[in-house]
């Protein structure tokens, strides 16, 4: 049994998709996350720039629009963009779980190869790519021309945020950051330690930048929040990830939890 449900859970709305917890929504605390990844996903945020200053960010992806809450909560005047083609989807999280007045968040009915293709360059300080259909990372949002839109999208100190999901030995991966390495050359991964030891499936985080990238700002957040996060710098990621081909015209959908054996 598939289709979207909006189930009530103890201090929030989980939005689940076609059978899968795609998203958590507290509209009392919108600075509380309950999913790991997220929370790592606003760890690096909240390291941009001056903490509580206002950002620009386009987030590919929508689902309960809940880092756009997290951000207009701690950053309140950010100018957001959404894009989310699912109309449905957008339609029925608004309607039970409405937005704030003067949030800054537009959501823009539209799949994120076009949606960034449309904005102008340097419009971004932040590019927030967190988006499944199906439970994988579209195949359009993987290829090398995709991470090159980004990064013309991009301030030319701006950083991408990109969510994947996957498992040792990281073939999906190790493609993607070939990818995105071709344009945004500074990076650092986070992820559970289980996941880098190759124990289970799970969601590794990558920040992309042209210039540095905050790895030991991350790593004291992870440490000051409790996370069981390995935060790796540019040299672990190479050492871990390297070696894969960018995808091109062979693009194709990340991997599902649910293709994973163990």
């Amino acid at each position: 049994m598939g289709g979207l449900e909006l189930v009530e859970d103890a201090g929030g709305v989980v939005v689940r998709l076609d059978e899968r917890d795609q998203s958590h929504v507290d509209l009392d605390d919108p600075r509380r996350l309950v999913f790991d990844y997220v929370q790592r996903l606003a760890e690096a945020l909240d390291a941009w720039g001056v903490p509580g200053e206002p950002v620009r960010v386009v987030h590919v992806g929508g689902g309960g629009l809940t880092l756009p809450r997290y951000v207009a909560a701690t950053r309140p005047r950010s100018a957001q963009v959404v894009l989310e083609p699912d109309t449905e989807l957008t339609e029925e999280v608004r309607r039970v779980l409405p937005l704030p007045a003067r949030s800054g968040i537009k959501v823009r009915p539209v799949d994120g190869r076009a949606g960034v293709a449309a904005l102008r360059p340097a419009y971004a300080e932040v590019v927030v790519v967190d988006a499944f259909a199906d439970g994988r990372l579209p195949a359009s949002l993987v290829g090398e021309d995709f991470w090159g839109d980004v990064a013309r999208v991009l301030e030319p100190d701006g950083w991408l945020l990109l969510n994947l999901s996957d498992r040792a030995p990281w073939q999906h991966t190790r493609r993607v950051l070939a990818g995105v390495r071709a344009h945004l050359p500074h990076l650092l991964l986070t992820a559970e330690p289980a996941t880098l030891k190759g124990r289970r499936a799970g969601n590794l985080v990558l920040v992309a930048s042209r210039g540095e990238v905050p790895t030991e700002r991350l790593r004291e957040r992870a440490r000051r929040a409790g996370l069981p996060t390995r935060v790796l710098d540019a040299g672990a990621v190479a050492d871990a990830f390297g070696g894969g081909t960018a995808f091109t015209d062979d693009a194709e959908p990340g991997p599902d939890h649910r293709d994973f054996a163990g």
